[in-house]
């Protein structure tokens, strides 16, 4: 099992790892492309991104892997003599168990260990990547912005020797209002030797420059025109690969381990409570009472009033319109200082709990992926032992199905968490929750060589819900081992009569019952178990027949299926219960008695055909 596995493990996790890889290019190609990078550095790279993405590649490749193991068994009939052998599918799937539970812890501690410093690695130098420089490359006929603080245009180029006709640069490296302008017959672009300046030689050109910062009114402002022959222009442009100190990411919940997780989140947690225990005393002590001014008019009214009949209405009512404005005005203004304040705490708040949740869900996700491993193998083994095909056809269709509902489940738990829709742990184990049950069922039905992929199976199934008969067909055996008694034979349908012909009498009894009687599991009828089993010894002897007329009579019998459409549950209390949960279970009882009255017509035509083909093989063979 191991030799089978672990070839095919390390080629679908490359495999795996690689596409996980294109789609993070793919991502990023905007930042890389153009900047004139090293090889070395984009190895680099590629190589700490690798580090990155192989938490991700890995349960995709487990499932993959497990699938095409299983699979490749199933179809060599390997798996199939292994139980013939008496070993059954988890002794089976021992090895392999110990084998995946040894890579998740192993993953549990890559990511502790080695993920954060891969991590700071990789973020650092896309960082540093995004802000270097462009590789200068001026094209001809467009204005070129690359540069910070110019717009050059160049009409056209001379590649052989460098140089660049009908040149326009637009200076605004000091601010718009000081642009200079400059045009150019030509010019010649070279870097300086340590790559942190740009040398301009211009030829035969003008230029234009506003000298704001001279004028000497605000309606006057000087400017400068000069013609020249040739013009030396040197512009700031750092064309070098400065890396990003590493420091800086490092403090960042992508580069810490869990013991600095728990720590970050402890002090953080610790920090948002003594900040919102601040806010709150503030917000219980705060006043919203105001010293108003009023006129001597108002104060006479308010003098002159009985203390006993004041109200607020009835002192705001008594101020005059002016000292109403001055009120209403104070009051607005209060209100608006007062949200913008609590609005400005809310916002520290929320950027502290967002901050405290990313570094909760860092610490989950170590966990969540490690235990993902072991869903997708309980999950990829059994589903390959039961769909039996190996190779890279089926597998990967549902190893990509079943990854997509992972991938899609997890970044949907992800968000919901980091935006705090959900609690982080809800939101990190969702995917793992709503999986394993999955696993567990295709294991139980794999451990008990369930047909879960067989069409058959479900075609049966709907024929039998909706009624849909197929046709018996029997034909004349070429070797009979043991021929048909006719006296026999007529016996055995006779008691097979019997046996209908009660069945019929208890279903019509119990069927005039009322809708509670059904769901107290007593229209069962008796007797069914005992039918479906003589009908089938019936048919078995009826097939060693060789007479071409009883075969015949026996292909037009009805197909009776072993479905028995009655109370959904074996408890009197709660077949009441459910009955009472309306609106199900009506819907179900007149599906219920369709399906009995069906199969009552079924068994009279039984009955029927049974005293014809009586008939048929008394003449066939004379008896009496």
């Amino acid at each position: 099992m191991l030799q089978t596995f672990i070839p095919v493990f390390c080629m679908t996790f490359f495999i795996c790892l690689f596409i996980v890889l294109m789609q993070f290019l793919w991502q990023q190609v905007d930042d890389l492309v153009g900047k004139g990078l090293d090889m070395k550095i984009l190895a680099e790279l590629f190589f700490y991104a690798g580090l990155s993405f192989a938490p991700l590649a890995l349960p995709l490749a487990i499932l993959l892997a497990s699938l095409m193991t299983f699979g490749n068994l199933a179809e060599r009939l390997e798996l199939l003599s292994m139980k013939a052998a008496g070993v059954s599918l988890i002794r089976i799937m021992t090895p392999l168990i110990l084998v995946v539970s040894f890579i998740a812890v192993g993953a549990f501690f890559f990511q502790n260990e080695v993920l954060p410093r891969a991590q700071v690695k990789m973020f650092s130098l896309l960082f540093s990547m995004r802000h270097k420089s462009p590789e200068l490359d001026i094209p001809e006929g467009v204005f070129y912005k690359e540069i910070d603080g110019y717009n050059i245009y160049v009409k056209k180029k001379n590649p052989q020797t460098g140089m660049l006709y009908d040149v326009m640069i637009y200076n605004y490296s000091g601010s718009f209002e000081d642009a200079g302008v400059y045009v150019a017959d030509s010019a010649k672009l070279k870097m300086t030797d340590d790559k942190q300046f740009l040398y301009l030689t211009l030829y035969n050109g003008e230029s234009f420059e506003n000298l704001k910062d001279q004028r000497g009114s605000k309606s006057n402002v000087p400017y400068r025109r000069e013609s020249f022959s040739k013009k030396e222009v040197l512009i700031e442009f750092d064309a070098n690969f400065n890396r990003m100190d590493e420091s800086v990411m490092a403090g960042q919940y992508v580069g810490k381990n869990i013991a600095k997780l728990k720590e970050s989140i402890d002090s953080l947690t610790v920090k948002r409570d003594s900040i919102t225990g601040t806010y709150a005393t503030a917000l219980v002590n705060s006043t919203y009472i105001t010293n108003v001014s009023f006129d001597a008019k108002d104060d006479s009214i308010i003098a002159s009033s009985d203390i006993k009949d004041l109200s607020l209405d009835s002192i705001y009512n008594s101020l005059s319109i002016k000292t109403k404005e001055s009120i209403l005005s104070k009051s607005q203004q209060k209100v608006n200082n007062v949200r913008q304040d609590y609005g400005f705490k809310e916002t520290i708040q929320r950027d502290d709990n967002k901050t405290i949740r990313r570094h909760e869900i860092e610490m989950h996700k170590k966990f969540s992926l490690s235990f993902a491993c072991l869903v997708f193998f309980f999950i990829g083994a059994p589903l390959g032992a039961i769909i039996g095909k190996g190779g890279l056809g089926m597998p990967v269709i549902v190893s990509i199905f079943l990854f997509i509902v992972y991938y899609v489940i997890d970044n949907t738990g992800v968000k919901m968490s980091r935006d705090g829709n959900m609690a982080v742990w809800e939101g990190m184990w969702m995917s793992s929750a709503i999986l394993l049950p999955l696993g567990i069922f295709f294991t139980y039905k794999a451990v008990n060589d369930s047909v879960l992929f067989s069409f058959d199976t479900y075609l049966n199934f709907m024929r039998n819900v909706f009624g849909i008969q197929k046709k018996r067909l029997f034909e004349k055996k070429e070797v009979i081992i043991e021929s048909v008694k006719p006296s026999e034979y007529v016996a055995q349908i006779e008691s097979l009569n019997q046996v209908c012909e009660k069945y019929i009498e208890q279903s019509t009894n119990k069927m005039s019952k009322n809708f509670i009687y059904f769901f107290e599991d007593k229209h069962q009828a008796q007797g069914w178990d005992d039918l479906i089993v003589k009908y089938n010894i019936f048919f078995e002897t009826g097939s060693n027949a060789d007479n071409n007329k009883i075969l015949l009579r026996l292909s037009d019998y009805p197909v009776l299926f072993k479905i028995n459409f009655g109370s959904p549950t074996h408890n009197n209390k709660l077949g009441i219960i459910i009955a009472l949960l309306l609106p199900f279970s009506i819907p179900y009882y007149i599906f219920a008695m369709y399906k009995r009255k069906k199969r009552l017509m079924a068994i009279s035509s039984i009955i029927e055909k049974n005293k014809e083909l009586i008939q048929v093989i008394k003449e066939t063979y004379s008896l009496d």
